[in-house]
């Protein structure tokens, strides 16, 4: 995407001529996208749907790590996260806005892998860059990514329609990139406490993806309208699973039965956990960044879904007095804990 191969000091182009630079191969893919980057605001169109808006911030030595974080993944993954968001109210990604604080350690150069990667995910996504902001950090990286998209009003999915009775489902597996995050702490420690060894990342290809270059749901998205499924509610699972379970338990004022069983692990992450003595379904319920798509439905819908490999019912919904509880796989029933989330108490709601 950008030919530049030696260090360029950001400062010899200037803040509109970086953002020139950086964003003049940005393709326009929305319909709706009438003037993007270049002028004083965006101009979206007027839509017929409900427009949504969310943004993620990542900050540097926060949320990644420069040591084992290229700046390209770290651009692809700031994207994702956000639109992962717009994927989790049943709606469609459309257009995104970048704004970056950038220390004097950065080079042209490390910006541009930086773009690199977003632009890899407005071309996978069919995004548009439609604007953003650049100014000075004293505190090394800082990438804001607001991401906007729209939602029929009769499609519009969102965190408190979960009923009494209804099926929880997750997509795809979970804990993977958790696990991936400690297998490259691990090898951060023995770099630096030895730098001759290299990296030992053998056998840990797909869990080490998923924490450095996950994907979003929108293929989740797409299947749900071709089954003709209209989830009641709808979250995605980027802080873990227990505490999305909390979110939206609280939102919906209801109870879950969780199944520990049910809960999906991919080998890989399940056979790294047992080799770090970490339990594997606290990685899956704790861990974060998985970006997987946990919803509701309706126990007719059930048959549409049964076969499916992209889908896993891990439990159901339940009156709001009787908790929230996992149900180990010895059969024990045993209150949800969620780490980094005051516990959601049901049956004290307003009260």
């Amino acid at each position: 995407m950008f030919e530049n191969k030696e260090r360029t000091e950001i400062s010899k182009l200037g803040e509109f001529g970086l953002i020139q630079h950086l964003t003049e191969k940005f393709e326009i893919f929305q319909k709706d996208t009438m003037l993007g980057v270049g002028d004083d605001s965006a101009v979206l169109t007027g839509s017929e749907k409900l427009r949504l808006i969310t943004t993620e911030l990542f900050l540097e030595n926060v949320h990644f790590d420069l040591m084992y974080s290229p700046l390209k993944h770290i651009g692809y993954k700031a994207v994702v996260a956000a639109i992962s968001d717009i994927y989790a109210m049943n709606g469609n990604a459309e257009q995104i806005m970048v704004s970056i604080g950038l220390s004097s350690k950065y080079s042209l150069e490390a910006v541009e892998d930086l773009y690199f990667g977003i632009n890899a995910a407005c071309q996978k996504y069919r995004l548009d860059l439609v604007g953003g902001d650049t100014t000075t950090s004293v505190t090394g990286l800082a990438l804001s990514i607001t991401a906007i998209g729209s939602v029929a009003e009769a499609k519009l999915t969102k965190r408190n329609g979960a009923k009494e009775g209804d099926l929880l489902c997750v997509t795809g597996d979970l804990g993977a990139a958790y696990l991936g995050l400690q297998i490259l702490e691990r090898e951060k420690q023995v770099f630096l406490a030895s730098k001759d060894m290299q990296p030992d990342l053998e056998g840990k290809d797909y869990i080490i993806g998923r924490q450095l270059r996950p994907e979003a749901r929108k293929d989740i998205i797409e299947t749900l309208e071709e089954i003709k499924i209209q989830p009641t509610s709808m979250i995605d699972v980027s802080d873990g699973l227990a505490s999305e379970v909390f979110h939206l338990c609280k939102e919906s004022k209801i109870g879950v039965k969780l199944y520990e069983e049910k809960i999906p692990i991919d080998q890989q992450t399940y056979d790294t956990a047992l080799e770090l003595n970490l339990s594997p379904t606290t990685a899956a319920l704790s861990g974060g960044d998985d970006f997987e798509l946990m919803f509701t439905i309706s126990q007719n819908d059930y048959s549409k879904i049964e076969h499916s490999p992209d889908f896993s019912v891990i439990g159901y919904c339940t009156a709001p007095h009787e908790g929230i509880d996992i149900i180990t796989k010895s059969g024990n029933l045993v209150p949800l804990e969620a780490q980094g989330w005051e516990n959601y108490k049901p049956n004290n709601e307003d009260k």
